[in-house]
């Protein structure tokens, strides 16, 4: 069950509170797939649009160490927009995380985080140890 969607403020969007966090593309398959999959098992959750209201560089450095994951492993590199626009070039990690503040849609998704870990979302089953 969604309890705030797309509510969020520089100090509670990737906070560490036990509330369980979804960064949501609504475009995306997979996204909408893990709300189905949360809401089947009625687990509560805090749902953040990252297309409507995208993450900062500071959140989105706060992001990477909660996900364990350099730069490059969060970018959708299989994104039609990567490959036009961004695959021929070469940028710094902080030039990245520049554009992918701005470019919400090649962000890896979806994303779980609870408390002070968080998780690429795929297969949906690696959820589970972070709803029981």
């Amino acid at each position: 069950m969604i309890l705030k969607q797309s509510i969020k403020t520089p100090k509670q969007t990737l906070s560490s509170s036990l509330m369980l966090k979804v960064l949501h593309n609504h475009h995306c398959s997979k996204s909408r797939g893990l709300l189905e999959f949360l809401d089947e098992r009625k687990v509560d959750y805090e749902l953040i649009n990252i297309v409507h209201e995208p993450l900062t560089v500071l959140e989105l450095k706060t992001l990477l160490k909660k996900l364990n994951l350099s730069v490059q492993e969060l970018i959708r590199k299989n994104e039609t927009l990567f490959k036009e626009r961004f695959s021929h070039q070469t940028f710094s990690d902080e030039d990245w995380l520049y554009l992918l503040s701005e470019n919400p849609s090649l962000i890896q998704r979806p994303i779980v985080i609870k408390g002070n870990q968080a998780i690429v979302a795929r297969p949906l089953e690696v959820v589970l140890p972070y709803i029981e």
